[in-house]
């Protein structure tokens, strides 16, 4: 347990407290449709401002839409021509608790002068704590009526670790912007969740305790868990292949952290050195893999093919770098840069083309989304962590207060 709370501290690096801020570049106006939201007068006033901050940060964070920031009100069933609004697109929205528990949001689109309705559609779901759900569901659905690149990733489930006291920890459920969270794991030491799936049915989690570190595949519908294997030292799914087969961990049963491949119910080992191989990633169609190592005397992010070979350095900037994600040939990685700040970085697997994410603060913990196209990290600050999204190519972001500050390990 000692060499792991060791590997705990290098994996993760640093805390601290003062704010960040993204760069951002903002999309010129005329290449977004404007959108007016407008809400209904038979929603619920104590629902009005939870949705509306919803639709708002959803078609703001998608790129493709520059939202009126002016909420105003009507009738559901008003005439288009009733709709005082002067954007492209007008949604009118009402949203409903259900007698059952549940909720119902029923939407109307509308497009051009005159308005011409193109959408009209009623989403339920079972329990209300999962309206946002719905909401997000609404926003992809509507830009796809757009015809602009889908935005699926706000349907998706965030799982996250946190710290609850001294070797405990629970596993939750969230939504992108966790407005909806759920505890799925808890009762002692469960960390370092990652999906199996691009469906999200299954994830994969490490138990910590005793003498034996084991790593569980759970059903999150049916709650039926399977153990895939057991370690000593350290045992953590890092990255999960596309098509489930192949595995990458970092085991240490001989208090030397390194990278495996696992398949078939077997691993192979990828990294051999004497101190801290971590946090394997697949890049380049999985042929290669980006994990973070000690082996030049600070963290810093390494690439190696499956295969076998060398091992070559891809980030030449930095003395602590680490939080690695990757799609395809894309790698994103957090960077210690002062003694409070940590800012993220875009790169390749070469190494090339790389630019800044943040300019300043304490940005951690980045994942891409399955499309490549936004990534997900942790903001620390003095009051609270916050979830933060960038939308690489539309240059556009958005925060929400996280109200988890004990973070462990997160995935998308």
């Amino acid at each position: 347990m000692k060499y792991f709370v060791i590997l705990i501290i290098f994996i993760f690096s640093l805390n601290a407290t003062e704010p960040d801020a993204v760069i951002k570049v903002e999309k010129s106006v005329d290449s977004r449709a404007g959108i007016s939201i407008v809400s209904s007068t038979d929603t619920p006033i104590k629902y009005k401002k939870i949705v509306n901050k919803l639709l708002k940060a959803d078609f703001s964070v998608s790129g493709h839409f520059l939202v009126d920031s002016n909420v105003t009100q009507a009738n559901y069933n008003s005439l288009p021509v009733t709709l005082n609004t002067k954007t492209q697109y007008t949604l009118i929205y009402k949203f409903n608790k259900t007698t059952a528990g549940g909720a119902t949001l029923d939407v109307k689109l509308y497009k051009g002068k005159p308005k011409k309705q193109i959408l009209v559609k009623n989403y339920t779901v079972s329990r209300l704590e999962k309206a946002p759900f719905v909401i997000h569901k609404a926003v992809s659905d509507i830009n796809a009526i757009a015809k602009y690149p889908e935005i699926d990733w706000i349907n998706r489930y965030v799982v996250v670790s946190r710290y609850i006291g001294a070797k405990k920890t629970e596993i939750l459920l969230a939504d992108y912007t966790f407005t909806y969270k759920k505890v799925i794991i808890k009762g002692g030491f469960n960390m370092f969740p990652k999906w199996a799936d691009k469906e999200q049915k299954e994830l994969y989690y490490s138990k910590y305790g005793g003498d034996k570190i084991r790593l569980y595949k759970l059903n999150i519908y049916s709650g039926v868990k399977k153990l895939i294997t057991t370690s000593t030292g350290m045992l953590i799914c890092s990255d999960v292949s596309k098509d489930g087969s192949k595995l990458l961990l970092t085991m240490a049963p001989n208090s030397e952290a390194d990278v495996y491949l696992f398949t078939a119910g077997s691993s192979k080992k990828l990294t051999n050195f004497s101190g801290i191989d971590v946090s394997g990633k697949f890049a380049d169609n999985e042929q290669n893999i980006i994990f973070v190592s000690n082996r030049l005397g600070t963290p810093n992010i390494f690439k190696k093919s499956i295969s076998g070979g060398s091992v070559s350095k891809i980030v030449h900037h930095g003395r602590n770098n680490g939080s690695v994600d990757t799609y395809n040939s894309q790698v994103v990685y957090s960077s210690k840069e002062g003694r409070k700040s940590f800012n993220l970085y875009l790169t390749d697997s070469s190494g090339s083309q790389t630019r800044p994410l943040t300019s300043s603060g304490i940005n951690q913990y980045p994942r891409f989304s399955g499309d490549g196209n936004i990534i997900m990290y942790i903001k620390r600050l003095e009051s609270g962590n916050q979830i933060g999204f960038i939308n690489i190519s539309a240059n556009r972001s958005e925060q929400f207060k996280l109200g988890i500050n004990r973070i462990q390990s997160i995935d998308w």
